[in-house]
């Protein structure tokens, strides 16, 4: 493995800090979140992007893609919501092939009560750690890595 470009000491440093803090943050997150309101960080985040669609649906596919989730995992969360009357999953009018996920008013209802729990969390472990500069930062980082990683997918 001559051709592999190592990484350096600081490279290595702040690679192990990335990935012991994201794994830190979103255990106590999703611990904090699941104790608070009994949904998971994944339910959670559902719920809050089926908030933000038209008509509070997406197809099950756009759904999977805005969460970087595979669509098997995805199902298995989405039945498990269903069976909490937190989503309701219907065919697709436009595609026959196409599943829509729909949020429930049980589902809205829930996402509303449990949105100051997480986002005071959000805000005590991450927000209020960083300078507004580091936050921001952090932000562009992540978005350039998701967009290199889309990209990727995409050549594929």
């Amino acid at each position: 493995m001559t051709d592999v470009k190592w990484l350096s000491d600081d490279e290595q440093g702040w690679w192990r800090a990335y990935r012991d803090g994201t794994a830190r943050l979103l255990d106590v997150l999703g611990h904090e979140l699941e104790r608070d309101t009994g949904l998971s960080l994944g339910e959670y985040e559902v719920l809050v992007r089926l908030s933000e669609a038209p008509e509070r649906t997406l197809r099950m596919s756009e759904l999977a893609g805005e969460l970087a989730h595979s669509r098997s995992r995805l199902t298995h969360t989405i039945r498990r919501m269903e069976n909490a009357g937190l989503v309701e999953r219907t065919p697709c009018a436009q595609d026959a092939r196409g599943v829509n996920c729909t949020m429930t008013p049980a589902g809205h209802q829930r996402l509303v009560a449990a949105a100051p729990s997480h986002v005071t969390s959000v805000r005590t472990y991450l927000v209020d750690a960083l300078t507004t500069e580091q936050m921001r930062a952090l932000g562009e980082a992540m978005a350039a890595v998701g967009a290199a990683l889309n990209e990727s997918a995409a050549d594929e």
